[in-house]
């Protein structure tokens, strides 16, 4: 169910959308997060520090959603860190990021390789109402663009494979290898200093942290999207709080209350809601 968190929502001068994918559009990797977290604590645990694997998992959480939306490096960075902190000697980012893609791929080929054949239909892996969503903002006039921190090949592969890139016409951004080329923190700069966007003008979904917290910095608006995956037909309240916390104005476990969410949003903008 839509739930309005700041009840002055409005993005009636919304002009450019950012949308967040794994989780936010994207089912693909679903899960994701039962694989890095796992494997996170089971590089800490093996130090020896006498911590409770109910201590680490906080530790471990902690940095994985602060930093969900960010290049996945970062994530690795932490845990790097973390295992530094405790006196082990840790590997590299690199090599950690790379552990984590292995797992990670033993859970999701078989999705990806059903989508590549043919044998599963896009919708299988969207969040429900994301075509719908898609279609209206486009039909609205807005500029969609897509931000992942997933590396940039593999979101444009899955993006094509769910048949959802056509909406952003070419504006599809993943991480690279130089942190420095892309981030949703510079694509909010860049719209707002380079393409002569306000603030107001900006309106973001996303799971995570990242993107909402970036967009409200600047005055916009945030719809945090918190679904109990992979079914996605409530909300799951971990994933609420911490949207909250991080700033969202609506939270919806997916988007089939189309008409709902864009009275929310787009009343007074001078375009009737949907029926």
């Amino acid at each position: 169910m839509l739930e309005i968190i700041s009840p002055a929502t409005s993005a009636a001068k919304a002009r450019v959308v950012i949308f967040d994918f794994d989780g936010t559009l994207s089912l693909i990797r679903s899960g994701w997060m039962d694989v890095m977290v796992p494997m996170c604590i089971q590089q800490l645990s093996g130090l020896g520090t006498g911590e409770s694997e109910e201590t680490l998992k906080s530790v471990v959480e902690d940095f994985v959603w602060r930093l969900t939306g960010k290049e996945t490096i970062y994530q690795m960075m932490a845990l790097a860190d973390a295992v530094a902190r405790r006196g082990g000697k840790p590997l590299t980012p690199a090599e950690y990021k790379k552990m984590y893609l292995d797992r990670l791929w033993t859970r999701i080929e078989s999705r990806i390789v059903s989508l590549r054949t043919g044998s599963a239909s896009p919708e299988t892996y969207l969040v429900p109402g994301s075509r719908k969503l898609l279609e209206h903002l486009n039909e609205r006039g807005l500029t969609l663009y897509l931000a992942s921190g997933t590396d940039d090949a593999n979101v444009r592969e899955e993006a094509a494979l769910l048949d959802v890139a056509k909406y952003f016409r070419g504006r599809v951004y993943g991480a690279l290898d130089d942190l420095t080329s892309f981030s949703k923190a510079i694509l909010v700069r860049k719209l707002l200093a380079e393409a002569g966007h306000r603030g107001d003008e900006l309106l973001v979904f996303g799971d995570g942290y990242v993107e909402i917290e970036e967009v409200k910095k600047v005055g916009g608006t945030a719809v945090g999207v918190a679904s109990a995956e992979p079914e996605c037909r409530v909300t799951d309240e971990w994933k609420r709080k911490r949207l909250i916390g991080a700033g969202a104005d609506v939270i919806v476990p997916n988007f089939e209350d189309l008409g709902g969410l864009d009275a929310a949003l787009f009343t007074g903008a001078g375009v009737s809601a949907l029926s």
